[in-house]
């Protein structure tokens, strides 16, 4: 019983081939496809509207050098909230909550927002190692202390978005379990748990979208600091 709770988890394969690449790819079908009138209807106006507001919000905070980087946060965020909200459907497959994809968008993102640090500016970037005013003696525990915590960032991108996933996975199986198996046996307490499970469902929405918004939004402000 407890194997089969994360069955959920485990990559779909079809004829030994695995499915997840598919699985992240059919999401940008669901979009509409642009022509050449501005608004088609309703539904393009609020892609528009959305993508929009998306790219406002992460590039506020940055200067122009930083604009480069719309394109590609915007993207993201919308290929993360995709997946995630389609994955709280019955049946499918969630390649978000796998730590393997996750680190793969979290690592190579970091390193970039990194090196571009090095590049442009390198005594600011490895003036972020060392606060202004730390005492002698204490300089090269904080060093120590500073590196670790950047080296740790795509790790805590990755295991954050893919433990949130996964753990509201797990609790909206393990009430469905108890829903099904309280039915027969006290209709009224599988009743109020099945209330309980669309709050939870709810509450599992908002995390979706909030935990794709935390990933991106770090990422942006890890590229501040860089530029």
């Amino acid at each position: 019983m407890n194997l089969s709770f994360f069955d959920q988890f485990a990559s779909p394969c079809l004829l030994g081939i695995p499915l997840i690449l598919l699985s992240m790819l059919f999401p940008t079908l669901l979009f509409p496809t642009p022509n050449n009138r501005w608004i088609t209807n309703r539904l393009s106006t609020l892609q528009l509207w959305s993508i929009h507001s998306i790219t406002k919000q992460f590039m506020n905070p940055l200067n122009k050098e930083g604009h480069k980087w719309a394109l590609i946060l915007t993207s993201l965020m919308i290929l993360l909230l995709t997946i995630n909200l389609l994955g709280l459907l019955p049946y499918t497959f969630t390649p978000t909550t796998q730590l393997s994809m996750n680190m793969a968008l979290a690592f190579p993102l970091w390193l970039a927002t990194l090196l571009t640090g090095l590049r442009n500016q390198p005594s600011i970037s490895l003036g972020h190692l060392l606060p202004e005013g730390t005492p002698t003696p204490l300089i090269p525990a904080l060093i120590m202390i500073e590196t670790t915590s950047l080296l740790i960032r795509p790790l805590a991108l990755g295991v954050r978005l893919t433990a949130n996933l996964t753990a509201g996975h797990l609790l909206i199986q393990l009430i469905s379990t108890a829903i099904t198996t309280l039915l027969p046996i006290m209709p009224a307490v599988s009743i109020l748990t099945a209330s309980i499970l669309l709050l939870l469902t709810i509450l599992e929405v908002a995390v979706a979208m909030i935990q794709a918004y935390v990933f991106v939004l770090l990422l942006s402000l890890y590229l501040q600091e860089n530029i």
